[in-house]
Formats: C-alpha cells, structure tokens, sequence
C-alpha cells in the first residue's frame, strides 16, 4: 500500500471516531445519564488502548501491520452494529470499548507504516499529511453525525459509520501480510517503560497527551455545555467541525513553521493558546464568539500531533517503531481515561463550566511545566 492508502485509512478511521463520540454523549443524556456515568463512559473509550497499546506495538514489530489494522476495523464495525441495535446505556458502553480496541491497533500500525516508508527528510511533512487528514476526519465527522442525528436519528449516524468501516477493511486488505520480522526476544515491560528515561521521548510523549486530552475533553463536554446554552445538534457539530477544520489549516503551514521556530516553542506556544481558549470559553453566550474560541483552541491544539509523532519516531530505537508508538498511545489513553472521569466528577459538582476553567488551568500549567522542563534539559 502506497503513502496515500495510509492516509486515506487514517481519515475514515477518525471520520467515525469524531461521528460517533459526540452522539454517543448525547445519547447517553437521552436515556438519563448523569455527567458522572457521561465521564465514564467517554474514559471507556480509552480503557483498552491504556492496557494493551504497548502489548500491540511490540506485536506490529513481529508480525507487521496488516492484520492489527483489519482487526481495529472489523472491532470499529462491530462497535457501530451494538448501538444502531440496542439503544441502552450499556450498548454505548460496549461500543466505546470495541471502538477502543480499533483505536489500539490502527493509529500505531498506520503511524509505523508511515514512518517505515518514509524518510528523516520527509518524515515531517507526511506526519503532518498523516494528521492533517486525522483533523479532516475531525472535521466530517461532526458535521456528518451533527445532521444526521438531528435530522433523521442517532441510529443513522451509526449505521453512517458501519459503511465507512466496511470501506476501510477492504482498503486495508491491499496492505502487505508481513513488512519486517523482529526475531529478537519480546522487551519486558519494565524495558518499555524504561524507554521514557529519553529526554526526547519524554517531551514528545507528555506534549501529545496533553494535546490529545485537550482534544478529547472538548469533543467530549462542550455537546453537554451546548446544549446548556440552547445551541441545536448541528451547530454543535459545525463548531466542533471548526475546530478541527482549524486543526487541519494549520498543518498545511506547519512544515513551513518548522523551518523558522524550534519544535519545542511552537510546542509551548499551541499548548498554551489551547489552555486559554479553554478557560474563555464557557465565559460567553455568543455563538460567534465561541466559534472563534473553537477555532484558536484548534489552531493550537493542530501543531502538537504531528510534531510529537515525528519526534516519537525519530528517537525510537530502528527495531521497537511499534513498541514506542504504542507507549504513546498508552500514555495518552492515560490522560484520556482519566482526565473525563475527573472532569465528570468536577461537572457534576459545579458544573459544565468547571470542567472547561479547571481544564484550561491545567494546559497552561501543562505548557508552563513543559517549557521548564525544555529548558532544564537544555542547561544539563
């Protein structure tokens, strides 16, 4: 499979995810979920990934990346078929956690594909291809769920999903059975975790959590804060899809950003422009307003991905690709099974508008920690 199959699979795969995870909040306040059970449910998404993504990366090493990303598609499809069946809250449950074993396999085997045909010369510009088309998904996605939940049913937008996965197995069927043997013994899991003791690592993995939580919080609650605001379904989606459509903007002009500022600033910079787009907006009635806010958050949120996963890359050790992907994304699914669960408990508590100001607190200390840490490392 060429360059451009990778990146079509990785759009259908995040079109679905970013369909499907605002209805499935909303569904779950139809059937009478409280914010608390709502938190749980999205930390559910992650539950999975948290367990086995570093297990899957070392597996993707052995045997390639073929049949994980089968495997997540057919889990993705069969995540869609218990919801459009079963309008309980336990079928959402389930959902979240077949959708999550999509979520172990296909973004570490797609993201090891990419960085196994590609080159340190190019690397940066096809990660960031690679994310714009994870932000074009983010962008689809709600506007296609948006619709069709408001218009036709929640059921619909499932069905909607089913299709898309059906169409991504059979893309992923091109991809070849086997692209390298590792015929060394399986790393412990004591020596995987050991891999975080390098610096680059570290920063890369520690900017992509908390850019994905960001991202993960803001999909998650803001359908529930506007709803509290009376915004309609699809206006909800459209802001959403602003965002992410922000998100897909600015990885078009990223490579040239790369040129002119050091990774770590623009790292500090998008963080901490996402933190106070987080704390000014539950501050506002104006759709306007909060629009532009989703916008700036996406902005910000856009350059972290694609920076993260090439200097993830870069750093790995040539023969364990799949083992430091899949500590990524077992560190971000940390932050992303932790952080609504606390978030639920906070919006439960005081409201929907806690969860977004503690959340902005914690991206501008996050970005105030990390710009320390850069900067300590680089007096060592």
């Amino acid at each position: 499979m060429n360059l451009k199959g990778i990146l079509l699979l990785i759009f259908l795969f995040h079109t679905v995810v970013n369909a499907t995870r605002p209805v499935i909040t909303l569904s779950a306040d139809e059937y009478g979920a409280s914010i608390f059970v709502i938190g749980i449910l999205t930390s559910s998404f992650a539950f999975l990934p948290l367990i086995f993504s570093i297990h899957a990366g070392k597996i993707i090493d052995k045997i390639g990346d073929r049949i994980p990303i089968i495997v997540g598609f057919v889990s993705l499809v069969a995540g869609m078929i218990v919801p459009a069946m079963s309008s309980t809250i336990w079928a959402l449950f389930v959902s979240q956690l077949l959708l999550g074993i999509g979520n172990i396999s296909i973004p570490i085997a797609l993201q090891n594909q990419l960085g196994n045909q590609t080159t340190k010369r190019n690397r940066d510009y096809y990660f960031s291809m690679f994310s714009l088309c994870v932000a074009l998904g983010a962008v689809i996605g709600p506007l296609f769920g948006g619709y069709l939940s408001e218009h036709i049913s929640f059921q619909m937008v499932y069905i909607f999903s089913m299709i898309i996965g059906f169409i991504a197995i059979i893309f992923s069927l091109k991809i070849p059975k086997l692209e390298k043997l590792i015929t060394r013994e399986p790393t412990k899991m004591i020596e995987s975790i050991k891999l975080l003791e390098n610096p680059l690592i570290r920063r890369a993995l520690f900017s992509s959590a908390l850019v994905l939580y960001s991202k993960d919080i803001f999909v998650a609650y803001f359908p529930l804060l506007g709803k509290q605001m009376n915004l309609s379904t699809s206006t909800i989606g459209w802001i959403i899809a602003l965002q992410g459509l922000a998100t897909m903007f600015v990885r078009f002009v990223l490579p040239k950003l790369l040129e002119v500022y050091k990774r770590d600033y623009i790292l500090f910079i998008s963080i901490l422009v996402a933190g106070i787009s987080f704390l000014l907006l539950p501050l506002s009635n104006s759709v306007i307003i909060i629009a532009m806010l989703a916008i700036i958050m996406g902005l910000g949120l856009g350059c972290g991905q694609p920076i993260s996963m090439t200097t993830t890359y870069n750093a790995s050790p040539p023969d364990r690709t799949g083992e430091v992907l899949g500590l990524r994304i077992t560190i971000n699914r940390l932050f992303q099974l932790v952080a609504p669960t606390f978030f639920g408990v906070i919006g439960g508590s005081i409201g929907m508008i806690g969860v977004f100001l503690f959340s902005g607190v914690f991206l501008v200390g996050g970005s105030l920690f990390f710009r320390e840490a850069k900067q300590n490392s680089d007096t060592e």
